[in-house]
């Protein structure tokens, strides 16, 4: 099939290798004119045949809205628009209502699987018009590994998977650093902490592949000395546990890798140092029976 990907960075980039390595034509275009097929969006629309296949994998947020627009506005009925970033469902819903207006399809596509993706497919989960999915259906096959495709249901369910998916990854990787972190601590038995993630790889019940990544991390820098303890977030844990609130379903581990997070991006946070001055005014008094603490 002939397609055009907007986006061309480390997804983008990849997705777009994968498909033209399986045959399929695929028109780039990215911000930067070394990484593009064609000199603007009208020009990558015109080369495109009908009924146009555009792929959208740029930044959530404002790049989305801004880029979906543009090229709405460059198409024709019966033309489908896949957005593929990490979107917010409820965005989908309100989108694909505007595109319909004007005759167009929209498939809100999530997609896992990094810069990995390239070799190893693509996990996706799509959402809207069933027709439209049929019609794509041979690109999304070609992008994922064997049973990494799914049709998840009517727009916006596609974004909502995979905002779950990242939701749950953010409580994985959290319980991986407080385990690990853990054994880092016990200097009585010097623990090789490449050693332990490489043995649990093998026939142990947390074995995956976050861990596969931790154990080439840890090869490269054993006690990660390199690296700052900072862990940005792009969205989608904020978007499950503000559903899990609004739905009324217990995210605990979830909001708390999530908040974790956070916490990560302080310098001597706050919170902390209140902490401190509390256990400070503690200690400075005499030691006080249970009946004489203070209550609440």
């Amino acid at each position: 099939m002939k397609l055009a990907m907007i986006g061309q960075g480390r997804m983008g980039e990849g997705m777009t290798r994968r498909l033209r390595a399986a045959g399929h034509d695929v028109v780039a275009y990215d911000l930067d004119p070394a990484k593009s097929d064609v000199p603007d969006l009208p020009a990558m629309v015109a080369a495109l045949p009908s009924p146009r296949i555009v792929w959208v994998m740029v930044p959530a947020g404002a790049a989305t809205e801004a880029t979906v627009a543009a090229v709405a506005a460059l198409l024709a009925p019966g033309d489908i628009v896949v957005e593929g970033g990490n979107g917010y469902h409820k965005d989908d819903v309100r989108r694909s209502a505007t595109l319909a207006a004007s005759g167009l399809r929209y498939i809100d596509a999530g997609v896992s699987g990094g810069v990995w993706g390239f070799a190893n497919g693509f996990c996706i989960m799509a959402g809207g018009p069933r027709d439209a999915f049929d019609h794509i259906e041979p690109v999304l096959r070609d992008l994922a590994p064997e049973g990494g495709l799914l049709y998840a249901g009517p727009t916006g369910a596609g974004h909502f998977a995979k905002m779950v998916h990242n939701g749950i990854e953010y409580g994985m990787m959290q319980a991986m650093a407080e385990g690990f972190a853990l054994l880092e601590s016990a200097h009585e038995y010097d623990f090789d902490l490449p050693g332990v993630a490489r043995l649990w790889q093998h026939g142990s019940v947390v074995r995956s592949w976050l861990l596969d990544l931790l154990v080439d991390a840890l090869d490269r820098d054993p006690h990660l000395d390199a690296l700052r303890g900072y862990v940005d977030d792009s969205g989608e844990g904020r978007w499950t546990v503000i559903e899990g609130v609004e739905r009324g379903v217990n995210v605990n581990v979830l909001a708390t890798a999530l908040f974790a997070r956070f916490t990560s991006r302080e310098e001597n946070p706050f919170a902390m140092r209140v902490n401190a001055a509390l256990r400070n005014e503690f200690g400075g008094h005499a030691v006080r029976t249970v009946t004489d603490a203070p209550q609440g």
